[in-house]
C-alpha cells in the first residue's frame, strides 16, 4: 500500500453497516427499530407493520448510541400506536 492510499484511508469515512435490532410485537403491531447514522449521532426511525401494511417513520430526535436510539424508537412507536392505532396506515 502506498503512502498516499494509507493517508487517504485515514480521512475517508468508513461505511458502517447498520446494526440490526430485534422487532417487537405490541398490540398486534410489529415494531422494528432502524436507527440511522446522521453525522455522529443516530436518528430515531423505524418501521411499524401489521398484516401486510407498513409505515416507516423518522423523528427529529438524535442520540449518541445505536442501542439508546433503538430504545427511544420503541418508546416513540408505542406512543404512536396508542394514539393512532390502525389509522397510522392512512
Amino acid at each position: 500500500m502506498s503512502l498516499l492510499s494509507g493517508l487517504k484511508s485515514l480521512f475517508t469515512p468508513s461505511e458502517k453497516k447498520p446494526e440490526a435490532f430485534p422487532a417487537e410485537e405490541y398490540k398486534g403491531f410489529t415494531i422494528t427499530p432502524t436507527p440511522s447514522m446522521d453525522g455522529s449521532q443516530y436518528r430515531v426511525c423505524g418501521i411499524i407493520s401489521k398484516d401486510d401494511k407498513e409505515h416507516q417513520f423518522f423523528r427529529a430526535d438524535s442520540l449518541g448510541s445505536a442501542e439508546g436510539c433503538a430504545t427511544e424508537t420503541m418508546r416513540k412507536a408505542k406512543m404512536t400506536i396508542d394514539q393512532l392505532g390502525d389509522s397510522i396506515f392512512r
